[in-house]
């Protein structure tokens, strides 16, 4: 049996590559698994909602950064879910109070999201919890090293998705 074969990786992969590949694997089996909201249930703060319907909120607050307003398609697009799928979650986090409808000033058949108060605080808190697992995990890194990780990150994660279309268009 060949090296490549032995130890899994790909023949005549690059091992950076493969490395990469399985840090990619490992983060998201850590999202599918709710990793952060078991943490944040353990440490006692408050609840960092994770899953579909969260996204939403997290696609809402992104399109409102870009300067472009998010829709139930937007919604559809960025979650990669169908728009009856998009439709309900949206319909879910109307109903909760963290996002509202407003009429599209521009185009009056148009319905546009936009994030409440309430919804405003829960990504804060989720903000604030996902960037303090950052900070305590990246902390013994020299700052050179973080901010190299950071420019790389942000780099790759805006290449992967010219190549693969935007994962969550944020």
């Amino acid at each position: 049996m060949r090296k490549a074969e032995q130890d899994g990786t790909t023949v005549g992969a690059d091992a950076d590559v493969v490395a990469i590949e399985r840090a990619m694997v490992a983060l998201r089996r850590s999202a599918a698994r709710r990793t952060l909201a078991r943490q944040a249930a353990r440490e006692g703060g408050r609840p960092v909602p994770e899953g579909a319907a969260f996204e939403v909120l997290d696609v809402v607050e992104a399109a409102g950064e870009r300067g472009a307003p998010a829709g139930v398609r937007e919604v559809a697009d960025a979650l990669r879910v169908d728009q009856p799928r998009a439709s309900k979650l949206v319909a879910a986090a109307v109903q909760a109070g963290h996002l509202r409808r407003e009429a599209d000033q521009a185009d009056g058949r148009r319905t546009l999201l936009a994030v409440t108060a309430d919804g405003r605080e829960l990504l804060e808190a989720a903000h604030a919890f996902r960037r303090s697992v950052v900070a305590r995990v990246t902390r013994d890194w020299p700052a050179a090293e973080r901010a190299a990780f950071a420019r790389l990150f942000t780099r790759f994660m805006d290449d992967f998705g010219a190549v693969n279309g935007p994962a969550g268009a944020d």
